[in-house]
């Protein structure tokens, strides 16, 4: 299962009941994707364990994206951390010490955990400084029609025999892997921080399971959105929709919006399947 945890939502200034931007995935280890001040307590709040982060990857380098990554790594550090790895546009110009390794995001960017099967690859997106989106992605894995396989003499370690070769023959008839099973899709998340809506975001969203978009206007503030190289509600709407995503959680909301019900409202009549992010949301999904 892997576990999606919104640990902070607001924009640019914190509220009582929003962190700063912060999202986990958790699968084995913990991914973090953006790590605003604070993040590490939030951590603690909603049950992600930040013992286990391994990776962290910065959107872009304003402060209320990356602040927390210094108290998180004073935190691991008392526990003997190793192997921690952040990656950023930019990001050399953060200082950490050896304990931390830091790898440049650019249009190539593409990182494969083995461990976890999940890949992460950049893309760019549209705000005053450099800034890039990131697709996680998990692999593709085979399944079994159970009672067709069993019907046809496949039982206990002729499951892992099949998959080796591809084809058993049993009482005389030759049984192929992909009579008894089929590949089960990995799953796409789409995380994109502040940013215009940009055609690249739709491109590399295109038939996405979970597209999560800044969302810090509501639409009657679209052209204030625009002039600060944000995004408003229905502009993640519209993108989701190009895009042709099963599900969109706007999130980087505006001190201004208490509850954004206003914010869901609007993209919903564009996007229906549109949520807004609070803090401590989670969303698991089987692969």
């Amino acid at each position: 299962m892997l576990t999606i945890t919104f640990l902070g939502t607001s924009a640019g200034v914190p509220t009582t009941e929003r962190g700063q931007p912060s999202v986990a995935i958790s699968y084995g280890d913990v991914y973090l994707f953006d790590c605003g001040e604070g993040t590490q307590r939030q951590m603690m709040n909603y049950g992600t364990g930040y013992g286990s982060v391994k990776h962290i990857f910065l959107t872009h380098l304003h402060l209320d994206h990356y602040l927390g990554i210094f108290g998180l790594v004073e935190t691991l550090k008392m526990q003997g951390l190793k192997g921690l790895n952040v990656y950023g546009p930019g990001i050399r110009r953060l200082k950490f010490d050896r304990s931390v390794t830091a790898h440049e995001v650019d249009g190539e960017f593409a990182f494969n955990d083995k461990k976890s099967g999940l890949k992460v690859t950049a893309f760019p997106t549209e705000h005053e400084v450099a800034s890039f989106g990131y697709v996680v992605e998990s692999e593709p894995i085979r399944k079994f029609h159970e009672q067709k396989a069993k019907s046809l003499g496949i039982l206990g370690i002729l499951f892992r025999e099949i998959q080796t070769k591809g084809e058993l023959e049993i009482k005389g008839k030759t049984i192929k892997l992909d009579d008894v099973s089929y590949i089960k899709p990995g799953k796409k998340i789409v995380i994109v921080g502040d940013s215009l809506p940009c055609k690249s975001t739709i491109e590399a969203a295109k038939g996405a399971d979970l597209l999560i978009h800044e969302s810090t206007f509501d639409a009657t503030l679209r052209d204030e959105a625009k002039a600060r190289l944000h995004s408003a509600c229905t502009d993640a709407a519209e993108v989701a929709k190009k895009a042709g995503v099963k599900r969109l959680v706007i999130t980087h909301i505006s001190p201004r919006y208490n509850e954004g019900a206003l914010l869901k409202k609007q993209a919903a009549e564009i996007f229906p399947e549109t949520e807004v992010a609070y803090d401590g949301m989670k969303i698991e999904m089987n692969i």
